[in-house]
């Protein structure tokens, strides 16, 4: 039977089966798949179609005949606008069911792997007022007012926010109060569009456990004029704000940071406890946004490894040792591997805090650095940005072949893709792989899977300073 000829424009019914790895509803009409966003599984609705092509559709939600029992009210009234959320008409505990179910269709569909050991998916705390961190986009209204928030979804329209509730809730003041003092100080907000103006982004952090703040203006350039002034009056204003850095960002660019930033008063980093350590965070370090859920994630990856003292761990991809201390204090000794030197910078003080010393860090591309190692480390922890493992890292890990690998990711389809690699002709098996909720309210998981090198030798002692001479 031929299909029907659908038209841009056109209003058809569906429903919506299940939920697509960037958020959208996924349903079938006339044997072909329509995406809408801001649907729910269970949902029957009337949509309009936005993009046709011969396999698939994108479309738009026009009106909702029945919905999914798992549809709610958002928390936020500009949800339906607002692209800083996707999920929050979704009830969470099917958020959490659809995330599993996520990572495991991009372990079949991109790995191949038949039944992947997926557990479910790791959450603790609240699914509201959870973030450490919030960057908004800076524009100004019609009438001239200075407005921060998110830009609606599928458009470049700033939705202005004077609270988050995403954001941990301590910040919000900051964020409503802020805009009316770079208001009042006549302070030009950047227009990209021409590459005039000065303030880009305001930046927004927290320690969770400690409760320090940080305030960074991202800008074009330095010149601002009486920032230090204005700085001054926001420690006054809040007793838990430890720095005013600026950040200077003058490129044509949607990168949010340039590569410097000054602490225009107080220092330019909070203090937060991690895993019972303490940590220096600074504007533009990177460090997940739920510490709760980090955390938790880390109790899993120490009960798994069940570390016994004697093992020699490589930490790729360590970013400012957030995994690689706590890590450290159990086993003999531990390398991390990081290509940005400030963030190497930050780890080395970072261990000299918490009195580590059998932790050393390695500036340079893991790809590079890994095949240096004097010896064959134990235990090996990947935890790459979302484009996953340059493949000379994989190709160097099934040479070295440690007798364990803990994968931290967050993309699931690049994660599929590098565990296909790696357990490449049975070499490694996948024990299991744990989710963890990290971004409440959106589509985002991150995941650690566990391998293990399929043919252990016997002897214990064979993994311990195997000198390695193809290198």
């Amino acid at each position: 039977m031929n299909k029907m000829i659908w038209q841009q424009g056109e209003l058809i019914e569906v429903t919506i089966a299940d939920l697509s790895d960037t958020g959208d509803g996924v349903g079938r009409a006339n044997e072909r798949v329509v995406f809408v966003p801001d649907t729910v599984p269970g949902d029957r609705a009337i949509v309009r179609l936005v993009h046709v092509k011969p396999k698939y559709a994108q479309a738009k939600l026009q009106e909702l005949l029945q919905p999914s029992p798992h549809r709610i009210r958002p928390a936020c009234i500009v949800a339906d606008k607002c692209g800083g959320c996707q999920w929050q008409h979704i009830n969470y505990d099917y958020q959490l069911i659809a995330k599993q179910n996520q990572v495991i269709q991009a372990m079949e569909r991109i790995g191949g792997f038949t039944q992947p050991p997926v557990d479910p998916v790791l959450a603790v705390g609240s699914a509201l007022g959870y973030r450490n961190k919030s960057t908004y986009p800076l524009g100004k209204s019609a009438t001239g007012q200075v407005q921060a928030g998110y830009y609606q979804k599928g458009s470049h329209q700033l939705i202005n926010l004077n609270q988050c509730p995403v954001q941990d809730s301590r910040l919000n003041p900051m964020l409503a109060e802020v805009k009316q003092d770079i208001q009042q100080r006549g302070w030009q907000i950047y227009d990209e569009h021409r590459h005039l103006g000065q303030i880009r982004h305001l930046s927004l952090r927290i320690g969770r456990h400690t409760g320090e703040m940080l305030l960074t203006l991202v800008v074009k350039d330095w010149n601002l004029p009486e920032i230090a002034i204005q700085a001054q009056e926001w420690l006054k204003r809040y007793p838990q704000l430890r720095g005013v850095c600026l950040n200077r960002n003058g490129d044509r660019t949607n990168a949010i940071f340039g590569v410097e930033t000054r602490c225009i008063a107080g220092v330019p980093h909070l203090r937060e406890k991690f895993a019972g350590l303490e940590f220096q965070v600074r504007p533009d370090t990177f460090f997940q946004v739920y510490t709760e859920t980090a955390e938790a994630l880390l109790e899993v990856i120490q009960s798994e490894l069940n570390l016994q003292g004697h093992e020699f761990l490589v930490d790729a991809y360590c970013g400012i040792g957030t995994l690689t201390l706590p890590l450290a204090k159990q086993v003999r000794q531990a390398i991390g591997l990081e290509v940005q030197p400030a963030a190497v910078e930050q780890a080395i003080l970072n261990a000299e805090r918490n009195e580590i010393n059998n932790v050393t860090f390695q500036v340079g591309a893991v790809e590079k650095l890994l095949p240096k190692m004097g010896t064959i480390p134990e235990v090996v922890i990947l935890d790459p940005p979302r484009k996953g493992c340059d493949r000379g890292v994989i190709d160097t890990l099934r040479q070295l072949k440690p007798s364990r690998i803990v994968y931290v990711s967050c993309k699931v389809a690049t994660l599929a893709r590098d565990l296909k690699l790696l357990c490449q002709d049975g070499q490694y098996k996948i024990a299991r792989v744990q989710p963890a909720d990290f971004f409440p309210q959106t589509a985002h998981v991150e995941a650690a899977a566990f391998l293990v090198l399929s043919h252990l030798d016997k002897d214990a002692d064979s993994f311990k300073k195997i000198e390695i001479s193809n290198f």
